[in-house]
C-alpha cells in the first residue's frame, strides 16, 4: 500500500481528498502547513507527496526545495486556476507534475498513479533481472535504473523520477532527436495530459542539476521548434 503525504491549509480539500485516495487503497497522511510535513518528513518519507503552493509558515516552493535537498520522492503541485508562473517554477524546482485548482479528484488520482507506476519502473519492481542489472553507459555518463542512480564524471547527480526518465531516454540513443510528444509519452502516461511548456521546465532542471557538477555539460542540444538530442561527449 503506497503512503501519501497531502498538504494544504484548505481542510476541506484535506479530507476530500484523503477519503478518495483511502477509498482507492492507499494510506494518506495530511498535514494543513509545510512545516508540519517537513516535521513528518524527516522522521519518515512518503512514497510521494502532493503539495499545496500556497501555504501559512512554510509554502509549497520552500517544502519542496527542502524535500529535495534529501530525496527524489515523486511531488505533485497544487496550482491556482490561470497561474502559469506558479507552474513553470514549481517544475523548475523539482515537482514531477502538476494539477490546477478546481481539479477532478479522479484526475488527481491518475497522476497520483501514474508518478507511481514510473517510480515502480525505475526501482526495478516492473523489470527481469536482467534488465535490472544493466547500467547504461555513455561517455562520462552513467545511469542505474535500479538505483536510480546517476554519475557524471565520476559525481553523483540526483535526479526526480521524471527528470531520470527524460535524460535516459535522450541518453539511449546518442545523436538522435526526440520530440517533446515523444517525451511526453515516455514521462507521462498516454491518459495524461502535458503541454509543451512542462517537458521544457523538465529539461532546464535537468540541465541545471548537470551542470551543478560540471558547468561545462552541454550534452543535451536543444532543436527548436523539433525537440531535443544528447550528444555523447
Amino acid at each position: 500500500m503506497s503512503r501519501i503525504a497531502l498538504v494544504d491549509d484548505d481542510r476541506n480539500i484535506l479530507t476530500s481528498v484523503s477519503m478518495t485516495l483511502e477509498a482507492e487503497g492507499f494510506e494518506v497522511e495530511t498535514y494543513n502547513d509545510g512545516q508540519a510535513a517537513l516535521d513528518a518528513f524527516n522522521k519518515r518519507l512518503p512514497d510521494m507527496a502532493v503539495f499545496d503552493i500556497k501555504m501559512p509558515r512554510m509554502d509549497g516552493m520552500d517544502l519542496l526545495q527542502r524535500v529535495r535537498q534529501k530525496t527524489a520522492m515523486p511531488v505533485i503541485f497544487l496550482t491556482s486556476k490561470d497561474d502559469e508562473i506558479d507552474e513553470v517554477l514549481g517544475l523548475r524546482m523539482g515537482a514531477d507534475d502538476y494539477v490546477k485548482k478546481p481539479f477532478s479528484q479522479r484526475l488527481l488520482v491518475e497522476r497520483i498513479r501514474a508518478l507511481l507506476r514510473r517510480q515502480e519502473v525505475l526501482s526495478g519492481e516492473e523489470m527481469t533481472e536482467s534488465e535490472t542489472s544493466q547500467v547504461m553507459q555513455r561517455g562520462e555518463l552513467s545511469m542505474d535504473p535500479a538505483r536510480h542512480a546517476v554519475v557524471w564524471k565520476g559525481m553523483d547527480v540526483s535526479l526526480t523520477v521524471t527528470e531520470f526518465l527524460l535524460l535516459q531516454a535522450l541518453a539511449q540513443r546518442p545523436g538522435f532527436v526526440k520530440s517533446r510528444d515523444q517525451l511526453m509519452d515516455v514521462a507521462y502516461d498516454d491518459q495524461v495530459y502535458v503541454d509543451d511548456r512542462t517537458i521544457d521546465s523538465h529539461i532546464k532542471r535537468l540541465r541545471k542539476k548537470m551542470r551543478g557538477v560540471d558547468k561545462e555539460f552541454s550534452a543535451i542540444e536543444t532543436l527548436y521548434g523539433i525537440g531535443y538530442r544528447y550528444n555523447e561527449e
